[in-house]
């Protein structure tokens, strides 16, 4: 049989269908739309191998409709036409379970194939499903987007992937057919990087490389049997995410050697110069911030260049912009602020904006002392006057820890004149 494990194993019912309870649980939003039988046009978005195409077909089949199915590697404007076509055929005239069409990697579409999408959408010939492993922001149109509701699918846990494995012993014929032992399971978690259909392959490899009818999976015998270097750089997911995550951690650790190799292993595996530049801007924040406010402006113009120019001059600009925040101080004192803020916000609910704060355009407002005994900063000596700006609940708390370095140092001792009651 040539068939690949991971598709053997395939759920075909929500009830098989491991992890992401928010959607398929019991009261998850996908749950709800199949039981109302109200399916909308969506985009699963998350990281490879976590069973965006699975759920597609699950909805496909439970909610009964015709499905068709697109890839955005191989498929042009031409192709999205003649699905469209017999989507509306099969759909028929009176029906309201409209045929589902299904794209995998929609960011892989262009401007104008996603515009060709568009018609078919608003006037209810297909149910569109887009599967993305990139921010539907940046990478579908507006006008599209505006369509879809966009769902999150959330990174497999190590219990899921360990279902997933005992799920193969049990239910596979193939894999059934020998006595499998799972002693040892953190070398073959790791080689997978999360990705179910990549954890399946590798099971399936160690398995049919033996003639032992009983095999006991250990973390040596994984390590001994798989290759080191499992495959070249792919930006379809195999070592996308390792190898983003080696070149932000390299800038982050502040080494510009590092940085530009795997900058180098990107650009030579084809990867998006835009996708590489939107990580060092969002890095530019995250990690350097305030101790120096200049790496934001020039990653956003890095963006800005390589969207412009492309490749293969892009690659210039990206050294650039990479070795430029590698030797950057470094804070991420403003992203740990905004975390805590959030943390505070979901522990305290919707607290009263103090009414010494609130806007009073009315007559009504400013009789109820909207805005009474507020202190305009720019009146006093210094522009500052000392007033509380949180709610009462939560006055004194303070979210803001300035980083150790040159500028934020000064930041400190600017506040530790001012306000005391934060102790800075």
């Amino acid at each position: 049989m040539n068939e690949p494990l991971a598709e053997r194993i395939r759920p075909k019912t929500l009830e098989d269908y491991i992890s992401q309870e928010h959607l398929v649980g019991k009261n998850g939003y996908l749950t709800q739309h199949i039981k109302n039988g109200i399916i909308p046009s969506l985009i699963l978005w998350g990281p490879p191998g976590i069973g965006k195409t699975t759920l597609a077909n699950i909805i496909a089949t439970e909610s009964k409709r015709p499905f068709y199915v697109l890839s955005a590697i191989n498929s042009g404007v031409k192709d999205i036409r003649e699905v469209i076509e017999k989507a509306k055929q099969s759909g028929g005239l009176f029906t309201t379970k409209n045929p589902i069409l299904f794209i995998d990697e929609i960011h892989r579409f262009s401007k104008s194939q996603q515009d060709s999408l568009l018609g078919a959408v608003e006037k209810g010939w297909i149910t569109l499903i887009g599967a993305t492993t990139e921010n539907p922001s940046f990478e579908v149109i507006p006008a599209l987007l505006s369509r879809c509701q966009v769902y999150i699918l959330n990174s497999f846990e190590k219990k899921d992937l360990l279902n997933l494995l005992h799920r193969a012993i049990e239910k596979d014929t193939i894999i059934s057919s020998k006595k499998i032992v799972l002693k040892e399971t953190d070398a073959l978690l790791r080689l997978s990087g999360g990705d179910a259909r990549k954890l399946l392959n590798i099971f399936e490899l160690l398995i049919t490389s033996t003639d032992n009818k009983q095999i006991t999976i250990t973390n040596k015998f994984v390590i001994d049997r798989v290759q080191k270097n499992m495959a070249r750089y792919d930006k379809t997911g195999e070592q996308h995410y390792d190898i983003i995550s080696a070149f932000i951690k390299s800038i982050r650790g502040s080494d510009p050697n590092a940085a530009v190799y795997w900058l180098a292993r990107m650009i030579e595996g084809g990867e998006d110069v835009k996708f590489i530049a939107r990580r060092l801007l969002i890095l530019a924040s995250e990690d350097i911030g305030n101790a120096n406010p200049t790496a934001l402006i020039l990653a956003n113009n890095t963006f800005q260049a390589v969207s412009t120019i492309g490749n293969p001059e892009s690659r210039i600009i990206l050294s650039q912009c990479a070795i430029y925040l590698a030797n950057s101080p470094k804070s991420n004192a403003s992203y740990e602020a905004i975390g805590k803020a959030q943390q505070l916000v979901s522990e305290t609910g919707d607290l009263s904006v103090p009414l010494h704060l609130r806007n009073a355009p009315t007559k009504l407002m400013k009789d109820l002392d909207y805005g009474k005994n507020y202190k305009y900063a720019h009146s006093y000596d210094n522009n500052f006057i000392e007033q509380e700006f949180l709610p009462e609940e939560i006055a004194k708390t303070k979210l803001y820890e300035p980083g150790n370095n040159t500028r934020e140092n000064n930041f400190r001792e600017f506040l530790k004149k001012r306000w005391e009651k934060y102790g800075y």
